[in-house]
């Protein structure tokens, strides 16, 4: 037992230090990339910075009491955590209480800051959804009576994100959802029905959304608008392709200067390649690479199904993101709106990563088991 903790503290140790390897990273490449728009909208090329900044702290406090809340309180109270979440979902699409940007109402406006409570929901739906897996575990093998019961809230918290809309959210939540159930007792062959009805509604979705249409065709090619749905596409790979190998050097990128349109959000990472060259970007994508391996470790080593499921969950969260976010960006897949984790500017998306953090290291419940048995 003892030394199982000992495993798992180090494990926590190695994860917690690349999140933060990768964050301070991050927090440099707003400013980098945002500081031209920061000193021409408000007149502060720190702006950007120091929101992230302050966003950086407060989830660096909500890890820490993650951390250390009991789990077995959150399992407690995990129905209704997701009322909340579900209420806050309706609450923010109605007009006079949520806040419309680029077309999406998406965010209450609490002063100066915004709150998204999609990211927040994505992380409720995993600890949810990790307690539900853990209970009914032995009865998962069942897909009609169990699993599909089960995703019954996700489906419910995909269409009410989608009524924003936000498709990039919504795909990332329902995604690693369906990445949890992966490692239930169900068989993978029942996962192809709802892979079917989940491309007939993505199908259906393009069709009945004139801009999600247009996203496709400016994906299959860019230079057909080149001044509307392909400008991001066209100048992300503009912004790429002079990086080369070694990049052109620290703060030295031409596309931050009003080429690409507020790039410290989505495309953080074309401006990160410009500066830092293909051997930069490697480094980050191992970076990315080793937190996956670790929390799979992590996951492997867990004593609990529900604390694997939850490893699992926040995993896929991260993972999922960066995929999507590096496939738009190079312009593999259309654009979808999500950030790249840990590196983008965002408050709601920084403060949610770093809460399910917490939620990863949290060691509660097994320190409490070794110190009965002791």
């Amino acid at each position: 037992m003892l030394k199982k903790i000992i495993n798992n503290k180090q494990y926590n140790l190695i994860i917690l230090t690349l999140i933060y390897v990768i964050t301070f990273i991050g927090l440099y490449m707003v400013y980098s990339s945002s500081s031209i728009w920061a000193k021409f909208y408000y007149n502060d090329e720190f702006y950007y910075f120091k929101r992230q900044a302050i966003f950086i702290l407060i989830g660096t406090v909500l890890l820490y009491f993650f951390s250390k809340v009991k789990l077995s309180f959150l399992r407690k109270k995990a129905l209704m955590i997701l009322l909340i979440g579900i209420i806050s979902l309706i609450l923010v699409i109605i007009p006079f209480l949520g806040s419309q940007i680029n077309g999406s109402r998406s965010w209450f406006k609490i002063g100066p800051f915004l709150f998204q409570p999609a990211e927040f929901f994505k992380i409720i739906m995993v600890l949810y959804m990790a307690d539900r897996l853990d209970k009914y575990f032995n009865i998962t093998k069942y897909f009609f009576k169990t699993i599909l019961v089960l995703l019954i809230p996700c489906i419910i918290g995909f269409i009410l994100i989608m009524l924003q809309p936000d498709f990039g959210t919504a795909i990332v939540m329902f995604s690693s959802i369906i990445m949890m159930c992966f490692i239930s007792k169900n068989k993978f062959k029942n996962y192809l029905f709802l892979l079917s009805f989940a491309i007939i509604a993505f199908i259906v979705l393009i069709i009945i959304s004139p801009y999600r249409s247009d996203r496709i065709q400016s994906f299959i090619n860019p230079f057909s608008d080149p001044l509307g749905s392909g400008f991001q596409t066209i100048q992300s790979l503009y912004a790429i392709a002079p990086g080369g190998l070694i990049g052109k050097g620290i703060d030295a990128s031409y596309q931050k200067y009003f080429y690409l349109p507020e790039p410290q959000t989505d495309f953080i990472f074309a401006i990160f390649a410009e500066d830092f060259g293909f051997i930069g970007c490697l480094i980050l994508i191992i970076l990315y690479t080793l937190l996956a391996f670790f929390i799979i470790k992590k996951a492997i080593n867990e004593k609990s199904n529900y604390k694997c499921f939850l490893d699992i969950g926040v995993l896929s969260l991260i993972m999922i993101q960066v995929c999507i976010n590096l496939c738009v960006v190079v312009g593999v897949i259309p654009v979808t709106g999500i950030t790249l984790p840990f590196m983008s500017y965002g408050g709601s998306s920084i403060t949610m990563l770093l809460s399910s953090i917490g939620l990863l290291i949290n060691r509660s419940d097994e320190i409490n088991e070794y110190n009965n048995v002791r």
